[in-house]
Protein backbone atom coordinates (compact mmCIF):
# COMPACT_ATOMS: atom_id res chain seq x y z
CA UNK A 1 0.00 0.00 0.00
CA UNK A 2 1.33 3.40 -0.97
CA UNK A 3 1.98 6.21 1.48
CA UNK A 4 -0.63 8.88 0.72
CA UNK A 5 0.45 12.52 0.92
CA UNK A 6 -1.67 15.68 0.84
CA UNK A 7 0.08 18.92 -0.21
CA UNK A 8 -1.21 22.34 0.85
CA UNK A 9 0.46 25.49 -0.51
CA UNK A 10 -1.07 28.56 -2.12
CA UNK A 11 1.70 28.80 -4.75
CA UNK A 12 0.87 26.49 -7.65
CA UNK A 13 4.44 26.28 -8.99
CA UNK A 14 5.80 25.35 -5.55
CA UNK A 15 3.03 22.81 -5.05
CA UNK A 16 3.60 21.18 -8.44
CA UNK A 17 7.36 21.10 -7.89
CA UNK A 18 7.01 19.40 -4.53
CA UNK A 19 4.48 16.94 -5.94
CA UNK A 20 6.87 15.98 -8.73
CA UNK A 21 9.67 15.50 -6.19
CA UNK A 22 7.57 13.24 -3.95
CA UNK A 23 6.00 11.23 -6.77
CA UNK A 24 9.48 10.06 -7.78
CA UNK A 25 9.78 8.21 -4.47
CA UNK A 26 8.79 4.55 -4.83
CA UNK A 27 5.77 3.73 -2.71
CA UNK A 28 4.52 7.30 -2.27
CA UNK A 29 1.67 9.13 -3.98
CA UNK A 30 0.36 12.67 -3.74
CA UNK A 31 -3.33 11.93 -3.24
CA UNK A 32 -4.44 15.56 -3.27
CA UNK A 33 -3.49 19.23 -3.33
CA UNK A 34 -4.96 22.24 -1.53
CA UNK A 35 -4.50 25.96 -2.08
CA UNK A 36 -5.34 27.16 1.44
CA UNK A 37 -5.81 25.90 4.97
CA UNK A 38 -9.57 25.44 4.78
CA UNK A 39 -9.31 23.36 1.63
CA UNK A 40 -6.52 21.31 3.26
CA UNK A 41 -8.79 20.46 6.20
CA UNK A 42 -11.68 19.48 3.94
CA UNK A 43 -9.51 17.37 1.62
CA UNK A 44 -7.81 15.64 4.56
CA UNK A 45 -11.22 14.70 5.96
CA UNK A 46 -12.20 13.30 2.58
CA UNK A 47 -8.94 11.63 1.48
CA UNK A 48 -7.54 10.41 4.82
CA UNK A 49 -3.85 10.91 3.85
CA UNK A 50 -1.01 9.40 5.85
CA UNK A 51 1.00 12.64 5.79
CA UNK A 52 -0.17 16.24 5.36
CA UNK A 53 2.33 18.90 4.26
CA UNK A 54 1.15 22.44 4.98
CA UNK A 55 2.63 25.82 4.19
CA UNK A 56 2.33 28.12 7.20
CA UNK A 57 1.63 31.27 5.17
CA UNK A 58 -1.64 30.40 3.40
CA UNK A 59 -4.74 32.56 2.91
CA UNK A 60 -8.17 31.97 4.50
CA UNK A 61 -6.72 29.64 7.15
CA UNK A 62 -2.99 29.56 7.90
CA UNK A 63 -1.03 26.34 8.19
CA UNK A 64 -0.79 26.42 11.99
CA UNK A 65 -4.54 26.77 12.49
CA UNK A 66 -5.12 24.13 9.82
CA UNK A 67 -2.79 21.80 11.73
CA UNK A 68 -4.74 22.34 14.94
CA UNK A 69 -8.05 21.65 13.21
CA UNK A 70 -6.74 18.53 11.49
CA UNK A 71 -5.52 17.04 14.76
CA UNK A 72 -8.83 17.83 16.43
CA UNK A 73 -10.55 15.88 13.67
CA UNK A 74 -8.06 12.98 13.77
CA UNK A 75 -5.03 12.90 16.08
CA UNK A 76 -3.46 10.28 13.78
CA UNK A 77 -2.71 12.82 11.05
CA UNK A 78 1.06 13.29 10.65
CA UNK A 79 1.76 16.87 9.68
CA UNK A 80 4.88 18.55 8.32
CA UNK A 81 4.95 22.34 8.20
CA UNK A 82 6.77 24.33 5.52
CA UNK A 83 7.89 27.86 6.27
CA UNK A 84 10.20 30.55 4.97
CA UNK A 85 11.61 31.28 8.45
CA UNK A 86 12.96 29.36 11.43
CA UNK A 87 12.23 32.11 13.95
CA UNK A 88 11.89 30.84 17.51
CA UNK A 89 8.24 31.84 17.84
CA UNK A 90 7.28 30.08 14.61
CA UNK A 91 8.95 26.89 15.78
CA UNK A 92 7.21 27.02 19.15
CA UNK A 93 3.83 27.58 17.52
CA UNK A 94 4.36 24.75 15.01
CA UNK A 95 5.20 22.30 17.79
CA UNK A 96 2.35 23.52 19.97
CA UNK A 97 0.01 22.97 17.02
CA UNK A 98 1.18 19.34 16.81
CA UNK A 99 3.48 19.28 13.77
CA UNK A 100 5.80 16.26 13.57
CA UNK A 101 8.20 17.84 11.08
CA UNK A 102 9.52 21.33 10.36
CA UNK A 103 11.09 22.06 6.97
CA UNK A 104 12.31 25.37 5.59
CA UNK A 105 11.04 26.07 2.09
CA UNK A 106 14.54 27.01 1.00
CA UNK A 107 15.68 23.49 1.94
CA UNK A 108 12.58 21.56 0.86
CA UNK A 109 14.27 19.95 -2.14
CA UNK A 110 16.82 18.44 0.24
CA UNK A 111 14.86 17.89 3.44
CA UNK A 112 11.26 17.07 2.60
CA UNK A 113 11.89 13.47 1.54
CA UNK A 114 13.96 12.90 4.70
CA UNK A 115 11.18 14.40 6.82
CA UNK A 116 8.58 12.04 5.39
CA UNK A 117 10.89 9.05 5.80
CA UNK A 118 11.42 10.02 9.44
CA UNK A 119 7.69 10.24 10.06
CA UNK A 120 7.19 6.86 8.38
CA UNK A 121 9.64 5.49 10.96
CA UNK A 122 7.69 7.08 13.87
CA UNK A 123 10.33 9.77 14.33
CA UNK A 124 10.19 13.54 14.15
CA UNK A 125 12.20 15.64 11.72
CA UNK A 126 13.84 18.95 12.62
CA UNK A 127 16.49 21.01 10.93
CA UNK A 128 19.62 21.56 13.10
CA UNK A 129 18.51 25.15 13.72
CA UNK A 130 15.13 23.99 14.99
CA UNK A 131 16.77 21.51 17.33
CA UNK A 132 19.07 24.24 18.64
CA UNK A 133 16.17 26.60 19.29
CA UNK A 134 14.10 23.87 20.90
CA UNK A 135 16.78 23.11 23.45
CA UNK A 136 17.50 26.79 24.02
CA UNK A 137 13.80 27.32 24.66
CA UNK A 138 13.79 24.43 27.10
CA UNK A 139 16.63 26.05 29.04
CA UNK A 140 14.74 29.34 29.16
CA UNK A 141 11.82 27.57 30.81
CA UNK A 142 13.90 26.98 33.91
CA UNK A 143 15.45 23.58 33.28
CA UNK A 144 19.19 24.22 33.66
CA UNK A 145 21.38 21.76 31.82
CA UNK A 146 25.07 21.36 32.49
CA UNK A 147 27.27 21.49 29.42
CA UNK A 148 29.68 19.01 30.97
CA UNK A 149 27.22 16.45 32.34
CA UNK A 150 24.07 14.88 30.93
CA UNK A 151 20.85 16.07 32.55
CA UNK A 152 19.56 14.03 35.47
CA UNK A 153 16.25 12.37 34.70
CA UNK A 154 13.42 13.00 37.13
CA UNK A 155 12.22 9.74 38.62
CA UNK A 156 9.89 8.15 36.10
CA UNK A 157 8.66 4.61 36.30
CA UNK A 158 9.28 2.26 33.38
CA UNK A 159 5.61 2.60 32.42
CA UNK A 160 5.80 6.40 32.56
CA UNK A 161 8.83 6.37 30.27
CA UNK A 162 6.95 4.13 27.80
CA UNK A 163 4.01 6.51 27.81
CA UNK A 164 6.28 9.55 27.53
CA UNK A 165 7.85 8.06 24.42
CA UNK A 166 4.53 7.22 22.77
CA UNK A 167 3.00 10.63 23.47
CA UNK A 168 6.13 12.47 22.34
CA UNK A 169 6.12 10.44 19.12
CA UNK A 170 2.64 11.77 18.40
CA UNK A 171 0.48 8.90 19.60
CA UNK A 172 -2.90 9.77 21.07
CA UNK A 173 -3.82 8.51 24.55
CA UNK A 174 -6.13 6.00 22.90
CA UNK A 175 -3.35 4.68 20.65
CA UNK A 176 -0.93 4.43 23.57
CA UNK A 177 -3.54 2.57 25.59
CA UNK A 178 -4.06 0.06 22.77
CA UNK A 179 -0.31 -0.54 22.35
CA UNK A 180 0.24 -1.02 26.09
CA UNK A 181 -2.97 -2.98 26.77
CA UNK A 182 -4.20 -0.32 29.16
CA UNK A 183 -7.40 1.69 29.38
CA UNK A 184 -7.42 5.18 27.91
CA UNK A 185 -8.26 6.52 31.36
CA UNK A 186 -5.15 4.86 32.83
CA UNK A 187 -2.95 6.42 30.15
CA UNK A 188 -4.53 9.83 30.78
CA UNK A 189 -3.78 9.45 34.50
CA UNK A 190 -0.15 8.54 33.73
CA UNK A 191 0.06 11.51 31.38
CA UNK A 192 -1.12 13.89 34.10
CA UNK A 193 1.37 12.42 36.57
CA UNK A 194 4.22 12.71 34.06
CA UNK A 195 3.46 16.35 33.31
CA UNK A 196 3.28 17.13 37.03
CA UNK A 197 6.51 15.28 37.83
CA UNK A 198 8.42 17.03 35.06
CA UNK A 199 6.78 20.43 35.66
CA UNK A 200 5.68 20.53 32.03
CA UNK A 201 2.68 22.34 30.64
CA UNK A 202 2.21 21.19 27.06
CA UNK A 203 2.96 18.39 24.64
CA UNK A 204 5.67 20.60 23.12
CA UNK A 205 7.40 20.69 26.51
CA UNK A 206 7.10 16.91 26.73
CA UNK A 207 8.57 16.50 23.24
CA UNK A 208 11.53 18.71 24.12
CA UNK A 209 12.11 16.77 27.34
CA UNK A 210 11.97 13.45 25.45
CA UNK A 211 14.43 14.70 22.84
CA UNK A 212 16.91 16.05 25.38
CA UNK A 213 16.83 12.86 27.42
CA UNK A 214 17.03 10.60 24.35
CA UNK A 215 13.65 9.00 24.98
CA UNK A 216 12.66 9.61 21.36
CA UNK A 217 14.67 9.90 18.17
CA UNK A 218 14.62 12.88 15.90
CA UNK A 219 16.13 13.07 12.47
CA UNK A 220 18.10 15.95 11.00
CA UNK A 221 19.90 16.44 7.69
CA UNK A 222 23.33 14.77 7.74
CA UNK A 223 26.09 17.10 8.86
CA UNK A 224 27.96 18.43 5.87
CA UNK A 225 25.15 17.59 3.46
CA UNK A 226 24.98 19.76 0.40
CA UNK A 227 22.58 22.61 1.00
CA UNK A 228 20.22 24.05 -1.53
CA UNK A 229 21.09 27.75 -1.95
CA UNK A 230 19.15 29.95 0.46
CA UNK A 231 16.72 31.26 -2.09
CA UNK A 232 13.04 30.64 -2.58
CA UNK A 233 11.97 27.71 -4.80
CA UNK A 234 11.10 28.69 -8.35
CA UNK A 235 7.87 30.62 -8.44
CA UNK A 236 7.73 31.30 -4.71
CA UNK A 237 7.35 34.89 -3.55
CA UNK A 238 10.19 35.67 -1.17
CA UNK A 239 7.93 38.05 0.71
CA UNK A 240 5.35 35.37 1.46
CA UNK A 241 3.66 35.88 4.84
CA UNK A 242 4.49 33.40 7.60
Amino acid sequence: MKLRILLADDHEIVRKGLAALLQRHDGWEVCGEATDGREAVEKAKELKPDVVIVDIGMPNLNGLDATRRLLQIDPNFKIIVLTVTDADQVIREALDAGARGFVLKSDAARDLVSAIEAIEGKRMFFTPRVNELLLAGFLEKGHPISRSQPPALPTLTAREREITQLLAEGRSSKEAASLLNLSTKTVETHRSNIMRKLSLHSIRDLVVYAIKNKIIQIEMPPEGADHVPKSAPTGQRTDSPV
